[in-house]
């Protein structure tokens, strides 16, 4: 008979898995946003400006100031990953701040200085694809668990 030692590592939840699968992803594009290549007219990029001539993957209108701020969402993210609570609420959380920035990318007029992250049209949609998705996954992944709480308690359960 063979004994195997049993790890006591912690599994982590669902929706800690995704938020952090998500910050992974932020980081990656953070870091993308900085390659030549990958990021075409990268000798036109700005750092906050409209005027950025930077593109990720030539669809996605970039800025050094935008790949920063995508590189620090993917920080919060993988930080926030660490507890189911702190998962949900970056997810939830920056679920809405991306439909916020979806609806400023609507409203503003792209060649405005008000356009200083920059944002394009690409953007503007994938911001809400990703505001959508994130704020579902938050939820989803939660579904039936009391806020706060790491343990799977029904909801309801004890009300």
């Amino acid at each position: 008979m063979t004994i195997h030692a049993s790890t006591t590592r912690p599994t982590r939840a669902a929706v800690q898995q995704a938020a952090q699968l998500v910050g992974v992803v932020f980081l990656l594009v953070g870091v993308l946003g900085f390659i030549p290549g990958i990021t075409t007219g990268y000798d036109d990029m700005e750092f906050a400006s409209h005027d950025s001539g930077a593109e990720l993957l030539g669809i996605f209108q970039v800025s050094v100031l935008h790949n920063i701020v995508h590189l620090l969402f993917g920080i919060v993210g993988l930080a926030m990953a660490r507890s189911a609570s702190g998962a949900r609420a970056f997810l939830i959380g920056g679920g809405v701040i991306y439909l916020v920035l979806w609806l400023y990318g609507l409203i503003i007029d792209h060649g405005s200085d008000a356009n200083f992250v920059p944002l394009n049209t690409a953007d503007d949609w994938l911001h809400f694809a990703l505001g959508v998705a994130m704020i579902a996954l938050g939820v989803l992944l939660t579904r039936g668990r009391r806020s706060g709480r790491e343990g799977s308690t029904p909801t309801g359960a004890g009300l």
